[in-house]
This record gives structure tokens, C-alpha cells and sequence, in this order.
């Protein structure tokens, strides 16, 4: 997990650089084997508002990226015991359930460590 507590605060530059660094995944024959998860405090969903507690799923108290092995990914999908297909919607309904406010709570609490 690469965190980045003073660089790429700004989401559209985090989004640039996340960009290049699936380029690099790809052009070094990673991609397959590499895959980002990425997060950022201002993480916005393209079809989505600002405020929309949805957001919060991608949300971070600073900007990262995960670096996860897909054979992993790919072996704790198989373990799950639900639909895994029903996971990020599970997590926006919860959200938009529980709030933004609580999210960002949580957030805050986090960066006053």
C-alpha cells in the first residue's frame, strides 16, 4: 500500500497519476498480475455528486494506492460466500444508509492520530 500524506492532494492530479501508473502496470507486464485499488479524500465516482455518501467507499484520510496480487483477489472472491459481483453495491447502499457524515467522522478521527 503506497500512502501519500503530502502529494497528490488534488483528485483530478491523483487521477492523472493513477492513470500513468496503470500505464506503467501495463507496460512493464503487470497488468493481470498487479491490479490498484485506489482511494483518495476527495474521491468522487464520475455519475456521482459531490456529497453523495456513495463516494465514501473510495474515500481515505489521505491519497493512496493498493497494490493487490489478482491471484489473491481472485482467491478471496472464490472464498466469499455470497455473490461477490454484490459487494461495491452493498457497500454504497450502506453509505447512503449510514451517511456521509459518519464516513467523514471516522476519516477525521484517523487523521487526528
Amino acid at each position: 500500500m503506497l500512502v501519500h500524506p503530502a502529494v497528490l492532494e488534488d483528485f483530478t492530479a491523483y487521477n492523472d497519476f493513477l492513470g500513468l501508473a496503470e500505464h506503467l502496470l501495463r507496460e512493464r507486464g503487470c497488468e493481470g498480475v498487479i491490479q490498484l485499488a485506489s482511494f483518495h479524500p476527495d474521491y468522487r465516482f464520475a455519475d456521482a455528486p459531490p456529497d453523495d455518501p456513495a463516494n465514501w467507499t473510495n474515500r481515505s484520510p489521505y491519497p493512496m494506492l493498493h497494490l493487490l496480487r489478482e491471484q489473491s483477489v481472485a482467491d478471496a472472491l472464490s472464498a466469499y460466500p455470497g455473490d461477490p459481483a454484490s459487494i461495491p453495491a452493498a457497500n454504497v447502499a450502506r453509505m447512503r444508509r449510514e451517511g456521509a457524515e459518519v464516513a467523514a467522522s471516522a476519516v477525521q478521527r484517523c487523521r487526528e492520530v
